[in-house]
């Protein structure tokens, strides 16, 4: 049995309880009885693996990830799209939704694409063209603004069943080895709550700096569980610690002297770094290449709206409640018509799960972006009442907490 309560926070409703009751019969020791956490994002059962069979890497692409992530066979998806075309007519893409829908199993509430091209659909990506439907209201008309997003900074870990958009993000790569070490980053980061460095740069170039604006109220809220450096640079060097980097240039140097650390997000606001294959500028790919999880483009020049790409902040407070990439991304992206995401959609660092220990007292480990309580609660019967039994703090960042259970009764913790 799960219950969830919201908190609001500044960036939002996020989830942050959870209820779970042991009968008499089970015996409250680690590894037995120990119930399901509650859900803090999309699940691999929810999300679809969309291959192009027209195209012999995304086919390849897509059985390893299947394989590798455990989505079930049934979530695989088979279509036919021109396999070496940057940019997808309207009317081809009407066609391949149409057949994308069809195909979908109704529990599905994401999609991962497993292909570099098609990135875009007409004046869409074609990550949001999959998510939202092609509608023109998504593109600019002279550098103005574009229909918003109804899942950005949203609580919902069931985008479908809530808002009908399933959000898209593309396994992209030109390679089958570039794909496949994305993959593995991905799954490595899973639970690993790394320990590494937000690297927000304001640079020289002022146009495409505009998110520095979001620096100071990003570093305020979250520099308590993440370490964030604030830099007037154009570029870090040598860094081995990279979790995030968010800048703006149209070109960043010295991304071959750093190290990612799994599940790292980076992106570069410029005008079309999403067109993967075809830009003058530095593509969305570079990062994936030096080692990152997961980056996010402009496909056609959206102009430096800070609202057409990624909110540091907005995404780092996701993806410190536990959200998988795909979401916390997506998330952050108030109007993403123009945006292409890139990465593996699973990859979930910061989600809590109960800490394997043969023998011992169960603790959970979790990651916060914020302080918060949490209180074990006890009964004699499932309806209660529940008094509290014991209270224990969650600090920002990485907690390791005790939960203290005797061997019968109904139990239920609260944070």
């Amino acid at each position: 049995m799960t219950v969830m309560r919201v908190m609001m926070t500044r960036y939002g409703a996020i989830a942050v309880g959870l209820l779970w009751l042991i009968g008499s019969e089970v015996r409250a020791q680690a590894g037995e009885g120990l119930p399901e956490l509650p859900k803090a994002g999309l699940e691999a059962s929810e999300l679809a693996v969309v291959v192009n069979l027209d195209d012999p890497l995304s086919v390849r692409v897509g059985d390893y990830y299947r394989a590798r992530r455990g989505i079930p066979e049934e979530n695989l998806i088979r279509v036919h799209l021109p396999p070496n075309q940057s940019v997808l007519a309207r009317e081809r893409f009407a066609e391949f939704k149409a057949e994308l829908d069809r195909l979908t199993p109704a529990r599905v509430q994401a999609y991962a694409l497993a292909w570099t091209r098609p990135y875009r659909v007409d004046c869409m990506s074609v990550t949001s063209a999959v998510a939202l439907g092609f509608d023109p209201a998504y593109c600019s008309k002279q550098c103005g603004a574009t229909k918003p997003s109804g899942y950005f900074n949203s609580a919902s870990h069931a985008p479908w069943t809530d808002l009908k958009i399933r959000p898209a993000m593309l396994l992209a790569g030109q390679t089958f080895q570039d794909v496949k070490q994305l993959i593995e980053r991905g799954v490595a980061s899973d639970y690993s709550y790394p320990a590494g460095v937000g690297y927000l740069l304001n640079t020289s170039d002022k146009h495409r700096s505009v998110r520095s604006i979001f620096f100071p109220e990003t570093v305020k809220a979250l520099g308590d569980a993440f370490h964030l450096e604030r830099l007037d640079a154009d570029s870090i060097k040598g860094k081995k610690d990279v979790l995030f980097y968010f800048t703006g240039l149209a070109k960043v140097p010295d991304l071959p002297s750093l190290r990612f650390l799994p599940g790292a997000v980076a992106d570069h606001l410029t005008s079309v770094g999403g067109a993967l294959t075809d830009t003058k500028q530095m593509s969305s790919l570079r990062w994936l290449e030096a080692g990152a999880t997961g980056s996010y483009g402009a496909v056609v020049e959206p102009c430096n709206h800070v609202t057409k790409f990624p909110h540091p902040g907005v995404l780092m407070w996701r993806y410190a409640e536990g959200e998988p990439l795909i979401e916390a991304y997506w998330k952050s992206v108030a109007w993403p018509g123009e945006g292409v995401f890139i990465g593996e959609p699973l990859a979930r660092p910061f989600a809590p799960r109960w800490k394997p220990a043969a023998n011992q007292e169960p603790s959970l480990q979790l990651f916060s972006p914020e302080w918060k309580t949490l209180r074990l609660e006890t009964a004699t019967s499932a309806v209660g009442p529940y008094r509290t039994a014991e209270v224990s703090p969650v600090k920002p960042g990485y907690n390791d907490v005790k939960i203290h259970l005797s061997a019968t009764g109904f139990y239920r913790i609260a944070f």
